[in-house]
């Protein structure tokens, strides 16, 4: 065991210990007073200061004391890697599918359902780029989160072969939330090859 580390602020005591598990990961215990900021310390431990320790990924007790992992990492890159046309099931519901994964931390993003579930609370950073192919018509494309938009991006022009409906934003996610993509507007005849999703944790809350 790692000898206990003292964090002292204003009007704050902070008492963390470090606890190296068989597997080789390493968690910290938090006992707080009154409330503080988040303090990271150097290594692989995280305290984090929670007056409500709530069920974020994390391990809690009646005292208060929040257990969580510091390599907590979440972060998905997913890409369209052909131009078959919309499946039938992309008619129905308009999901924007994509069939490759380039990061998947954490196993969070579904590749056939083309959804990312959040596994705790937090700032989440989400970006997208939709190309469309030899389509001479508007398309407009949502991110949704738990089926209710947040962020729209529209690709119009009528003299371009490929042009891509592109935006990006940050979330307050809960738990379990789940956020894809959506055409609100128009087709993706001839395929969306080289369109990409992406998010990821910037910090839990």
């Amino acid at each position: 065991m790692v000898p206990p580390a003292r964090c002292r602020g204003p009007g704050a005591v902070l008492l963390a210990l470090t606890l190296l598990l068989g597997s080789g990961s390493v968690l910290c215990l938090e006992l707080r007073q009154n409330d503080t900021e988040p303090i990271v310390l150097e290594g692989k431990c995280l305290v984090v200061c929670d007056s409500n320790p709530s069920s974020d990924g994390g391990v809690t007790s009646s005292l208060g004391i929040s257990v969580r992992s510091a390599g907590a990492k979440v972060a998905f890159s997913a890409v369209r890697g052909t131009n078959h046309e919309p499946s039938e099931m992309s008619n129905t519901s308009m999901t924007i599918y994509f069939d490759q994964v380039l990061v998947n931390i954490g196993n969070h993003f579904d590749l056939k359902a083309s959804v990312f579930q959040a596994p705790r609370r937090g700032i989440y950073s989400f970006s997208f780029h939709v190309v469309k192919v030899y389509n001479r018509q508007t398309i407009q494309v949502n991110l949704m989160q738990n089926d209710y938009p947040v962020i729209s991006a529209f690709a119009g022009d009528q003299d371009v072969t490929r042009e891509a409906a592109s935006n990006g934003v940050l979330l307050m996610v809960e738990r379990e939330d789940r956020v894809y993509l959506k055409l609100e507007r128009g087709t993706l005849m001839g395929g969306w090859k080289y369109s990409t999703f992406s998010g990821f944790l910037v910090f839990p809350v």
